[in-house]
Order: structure tokens, then sequence, then C-alpha cells
């Protein structure tokens, strides 16, 4: 099974994620969909300094949107920060410093949000990671589920009052077409059953874990508008460092970070998105696609996708002070 799944990722992958697979796609796109005035929209975007998240940052802000930045690396957050605001002449963009991987910054981030009255209309979780080595965080949790899946799952139960106050809201989850490699494994957060860890698997499963998760969180919180979404193979700083011998094999195919963002923007962009799709959707290229490769059997049960909640409303329990 895991050979036809591969073989059936390529395909997908080389026919649907490059560049030829976006232009394919953009023919039918709707340019009016993006050509709105998002100044009443308060937009949060993780991992906004660089690739996708800095490109959705930049172009909300074109849009007159208030941004707010969410960046681990303060240097790095400022130098995208002053460029995003020089290139769309908006200074309504806002630099919050958070480590996603460790819980205890993403618990002090979001009281210190909430705490500020500040409104939010659209939580992007675009941060991610991709560690090809297994590293622990605080002896405690593998990196890789710390920054994919926890944090984003801390980060959107803790603004979750927030976005209630403000309606119409949307969270939009960075997802990958790798998780069509996995079936939701709702117990081993730390990939301790791997034989050999492997970084390309572990994240795979923590964006299944996200697709679930968006899924899950719909249903708890019907008045918001969940959706995770995949970006396609783009040519970012993220893939180049983590995934160094499939970009030089594939670079010449690859999205720009423009093309692979499209899809977030289009997201953010869309006010009445609840209206047109089912909340908790996965979205390509500006539609909603299926969430499973045809007979690859990787579908959860309902019981194992509350396992998995279960179990990380356990681990979100251990920093509730």
């Amino acid at each position: 099974m895991s050979f036809y799944r591969t073989v059936a990722f390529g395909i997908k992958g080389f026919t649907e994620y490059t560049r030829s697979g976006y232009e394919a796609a953009a023919k039918k796109f709707n340019p009016t969909d993006t050509d709105v005035d998002m100044s009443d929209q308060h937009i949060m975007i993780t991992g906004a300094n660089s690739g996708i998240g800095k490109i959705a940052a930049l172009e909300c802000a074109k849009r007159h949107a208030h941004v707010y930045m969410v960046c681990r690396d303060e240097k790095r957050g400022k130098e995208a920060q002053e460029e995003i605001i020089r290139e769309s002449n908006n200074r309504h963009v806002e630099l919050h410093l958070c480590d996603m991987s460790k819980p205890q910054d993403v618990f002090a981030f979001t009281k210190q949000f909430v705490d500020s009255k500040k409104p939010l209309n659209v939580l992007c979780n675009n941060s991610g990671c991709m560690i090809n080595e297994r590293q622990m965080i605080n002896d405690e949790h593998e990196a890789n589920f710390a920054t994919n899946t926890l944090g984003t799952y801390i980060l959107t139960k803790n603004l979750v009052p927030v976005l209630l106050e403000n309606q119409p809201a949307r969270v939009f989850t960075t997802s990958s077409g790798g998780m069509y490699n996995v079936k939701l494994d709702p117990d081993d957060f730390n990939s301790t059953q791997m034989r050999t860890f492997s970084g390309d698997l572990v994240y795979a499963q923590n964006k299944r874990q996200q697709v679930v998760m968006t899924e899950r969180l719909a249903v708890r919180h019907p008045s918001i508008f969940f959706a995770s979404w995949h970006p396609g193979w783009a040519d970012t700083p993220a893939v180049r460092s983590s995934m160094p011998s499939f970009h030089s094999k594939v670079q010449n195919r690859l999205r720009t970070p423009e093309q692979g963002a499209d899809t977030l923007v289009w997201l953010c962009c869309l006010k009445d998105i609840a209206e047109k799709f089912k909340n908790g959707d996965f979205f390509q290229d500006r539609a909603p696609v299926s969430k499973h490769l045809p007979l690859a059997w990787t579908k959860s049960t309902v019981d194992e996708e509350e396992r998995f909640m279960r179990n990380l409303d356990r681990v979100y329990e251990k920093y509730v002070k």
C-alpha cells in the first residue's frame, strides 16, 4: 500500500503541484475574487517573514488589511515587516514574536494578544518545519510535532474566543500534499514507534493531523469557518533547506512563492466563503479537493479522530495555568 501511495502521489504531484499545474488551474480563476478592499480585516499570519507567509502578508497588506506577522526571529521579522510596509504603503503591519515550537511561548503570546483586546478576523496557521533528525523540545515533544501540530493547536484554541467576537471569522491552516501518504495515527505524537526516524513521514503525519484537526475544530466551532489547504510544490526557503535533494532535482518545475501563496490569499479575500464551501474543506488552487487518494486506505474513523483530539487536549492541558 505504501508503494501505491508513493506512486499515486508522485503522479498527482508532477501533474498538479508543479508550476505547470498551477498555470493550468489558473485558467479557471476568477480575478475579481481577489480584487477586494480588506481594510476592515485583521489578519494574523504565522511564519510571515519568508516564503508563502511573507507573500500572503504582503498581498493582504496591499489590500489594506491590518496584518499581524507572527515570527520567531526578531531580526528577520523586522526586515520582512519593513519590506512589506514599504511595498504595500500600509503601516498597519505589526510584528509579534513567538516560537511556535515552544508551547510555553505560544501560551504566553496568545495571552498577551487576548489581553490586548485587538480584533482578529482571520488566523492563518502557516508556520511549519521539517526536521530530518529526531530533536526534542524540552525533552518532551518531538520538534516537528511541537511546531506543526501542537503549536498550531494551542494558537488556534487560545484565539477562538477573539475570533468569536469578530465575526465572520476564519482559520486557514497550511497543510501539504504529503499527508496523502499517511493515515492518521491518533496516539504516537513523538513518532517513537518508527524503526528509523524519517522527517518526511513525520511531516506527512503532522500535515494529516492538521487536516483532521481542522475538520474537528469546524465541528466544535461551527460559527467559525475552518479550512486547510495545500500550496503545491513552491520554491521557498523552507523547501530548499529541509528538502535539498528534492529541490535540486525539480527546482525548474517548482512554483514561485507567489503561485504557492495564491490560494491562501484567495481564502483571505473571500468574505462570503462560509456560504460557498463546506466548513472543514481542504483546498488546492482555489478549489476544494479530496483529502485522500483513491483506494489509498488513509481515511480514519470518527472514533480515531476523536481519540486524536482527546490526546491533543491532554497535552494542551499540561500547559494551562
